[in-house]
């Protein structure tokens, strides 16, 4: 929560002005009920109108004052508290796109989601209730009682004495809230992930008429959530209750000994006017503490949720290691990997790769094909081994140096909704040229018979593409920015035979000097490469051109024979 508060520190000279401005209009009320008993008590009976006039228009400027300053402090704190939950904002979603992917899987996508989304809703009601509140419900409280004190000590006293167990028990109540708002945010978060998951895949469901199946899974969520909630809710909202029964209490108490002492002349009439008129704003100020404690209760839980991916450590530090004497372009030695830590996913691959080879990986599914992809782009360190580019180690290599060496279409890649142009450069500031050349190598000749061509609007997610027509945009992205590896996970498995090849010729010719990295299901996109890996299982069970692999790899003789007809 330190990480938390830190930011308002830049605020903290507008915040203590709201404060000034928040005082004087809470004194400005605290004064109503002092200036009407001395009304009712001194001026009325003895009929004195010119000075009942006078401090009749001095409570109405002390109100006009309290609506004014509480005005002014309100604006000023939402707007403070706006900026800084919109700071918060972009540092937690920047702080999530610097995750590793290890430390992505350990928090998990849909509670990411919902640390950006509701928790910092959550952080920003806390913070500008607590500066309109935190304020203004003190000063009412203790100048409520310090008024009273001053109008009639006996019957302060009756008053004050349940305070102490108030204060106890929304103490006690509020630490079991926080709990139960954790408990709630971890539910929301089982939510974000089941609705996710569906609108994902909502033409899957549709198709295989699964939507009751998939409405009544999201509907336990929703369920586990609500009742959390209503847990959470219970318990909090026993505040005012507990709240209006002592004080209720107090209040009966504070009649009766205040009718006793005026029988007995003790006190007058106008005080215990006022007295009822402080009661009130003490009651007030009391159900706004109530209130802050609940706010409180959630922006806590909330901010400590987003103070977790804050000051999440860097798992992937730059380490200082020598080069090695190696002219290979990319290195694989003896690297091994597991997800789990448990079963290698990976195991002693080793390999390497001359400025402008190609390599084929195949293998059936699950194999570790894009295991050994994500390895090589390092959002995970190998267990074991090392992988070396240009002989530098991959963890000594800055990764924003890194990721430029790369062209990369991924298995399950994405588009956002905007023109072709922004999709293809993606904020790279590439030429016209480079972006219509880039098409070009991709085969994504439809891009010129589309209305308005590159400068043409797709939707979200490329809805309204084709399978192969999402591909080749894919690769042109990839291929736009001049890279010196490019790294091609499944990228052509929706493109037809004919576009595949005159793909695979583009390849050849415009990228003859740029390393490339080939997964693959056709022997027929991988055939041609310099080096080709046939994995199973975590490991390399065959190593090499595609005419060795058809001699001493049975495994893959096997999937050539099946899909091209070749024979020893």
């Amino acid at each position: 929560m330190k990480r938390i508060f830190s930011y308002l520190m830049p605020f903290r000279a507008a915040i203590a002005l709201e404060m000034v401005i928040k005082v004087l209009g809470t004194l400005a009320e605290l004064m109503l009920p002092w200036m009407l008993q001395v009304i009712l008590d001194e001026f009325v009976p003895a009929k004195q109108m010119d000075a009942i006039l006078l401090w009749g228009g001095g409570m109405v400027l002390c109100a006009a004052a309290g609506l004014v300053f509480n005005i002014i402090a309100n604006r000023m704190s939402t707007g403070i508290s706006r900026q800084v939950t919109q700071r918060i904002r972009f540092d937690l979603f920047r702080r999530v796109l610097g995750l590793s992917s290890a430390q992505v899987d350990g928090f998990t996508t849909p509670s990411l989601i919902s640390r950006l989304t509701s928790d910092t809703y959550h952080i920003h009601e806390m913070i500008d209730r607590m500066q309109r509140m935190a304020v203004r419900a003190p000063i009412m409280l203790l100048g409520g009682v310090a008024m009273t004190l001053f109008l009639d000590p006996v019957l302060a006293y009756v008053l004050v004495l349940p305070l102490p167990f108030m204060v106890a028990g929304v103490w006690a109540l509020s630490r079991q809230g926080i709990r139960l708002y954790t408990s709630t945010q971890t539910a929301v978060d089982g939510m974000v992930r089941r609705a996710q998951e569906s609108m994902a895949g909502i033409r899957v469901i549709q198709a295989l008429s699964k939507v009751s199946y998939e409405s009544e899974r999201f509907d336990r969520a929703n369920r586990e959530t609500a009742d959390r909630e209503y847990r959470a809710g219970l318990l909090m909202n026993a505040t005012n209750p507990l709240i209006n029964a002592i004080l209720n209490a107090g209040l009966t108490g504070v009649i009766v000994v205040g009718a006793l002492r005026v029988n007995a002349g003790s006190s007058q009439p106008g005080a215990i006017i006022a007295f009822l008129s402080y009661f009130t704003m003490i009651l007030n100020a009391l159900m706004m503490v109530s209130r802050i404690f609940v706010m409180l209760s959630k922006g806590i839980a909330s901010g400590r949720r987003v103070a977790e991916v804050l000051q999440a450590p860097s798992d992937m530090e730059v380490l200082p290691i020598p080069r090695a004497p190696d002219d290979a372009h990319i290195a694989f030695e003896g690297v091994s990997f597991s997800y789990g830590k448990a079963e290698k996913d990976l195991y002693n691959v080793s390999f390497s790769l001359q400025p402008g080879q190609t390599l084929g990986i195949i293998g059936p599914t699950g194999c570790g094909k894009s295991t050994l992809l994500r390895l090589l782009l390092r959002a995970y360190d190998p267990d074991a081994g090392r992988i070396l580019i240009h002989g530098r180690d991959l963890r000594s290599i800055p990764a924003q140096e890194l990721h430029k060496m790369f062209g990369v279409v991924f298995q399950n890649d994405f588009l956002f909704g905007g023109t072709l142009a922004d999709n293809i450069d993606f904020g790279r500031d590439l030429g016209r040229d480079a972006l219509q050349k880039a098409a070009q190598n991709a085969q994504a000749e439809f891009i010129e018979t589309r209305p308005g061509g590159l400068d043409g609007h797709i939707a979200a997610r490329g809805s309204d593409l084709s399978g192969g027509q999402k591909q080749r945009v894919l690769l042109s992205r990839a291929m736009a920015g001049s890279p010196e590896i490019l790294i091609l996970d499944d990228s052509s498995s929706a493109l037809d035979y004919k576009t595949d090849a005159a793909l695979r010729r583009a390849l050849a010719h415009e990228f003859a000097g740029v390393t490339k990295v080939i997964v693959a299901q056709r022997v027929s996109a991988i055939r041609h490469a310099d080096c080709i890996l046939m994995l199973d299982e975590g490991c390399v069970i065959g190593q090499g051109r595609h005419e060795e692999l058809m001699q001493n790899c049975p495994a893959y003789r096997t999937i050539a024979e099946a899909q091209m007809g070749e024979v020893e």
